[in-house]
């Protein structure tokens, strides 16, 4: 599961447009939204290319934002 509160902050804070990184993902911004909301898991490459886009280097940073336990 994904800290979207967290992700989205983060792309704020960079400056950067949900536009842009769903083009960077090769999302549309409809599928981007979707992986935002949870309702579908972001890919290993996606993943991958987001650190690289958001300079995320440290596995706590990564760990927080992207594999996040979902309570029950």
């Amino acid at each position: 599961m994904t800290n979207t509160e967290l992700l989205r902050s983060l792309i704020t804070r960079k400056g950067l447009k949900m536009k842009y990184v769903a083009d960077y993902l090769g999302l549309s911004s409809y599928g981007f939204q979707l992986k935002l909301k949870n309702r579908q898991e972001f890919k290993t490459s996606e993943v991958s290319a987001l650190c690289e886009l958001l300079g995320i280097k440290s596995l706590k940073e990564k760990e927080d934002i992207f594999f996040v336990k979902q309570l029950i």
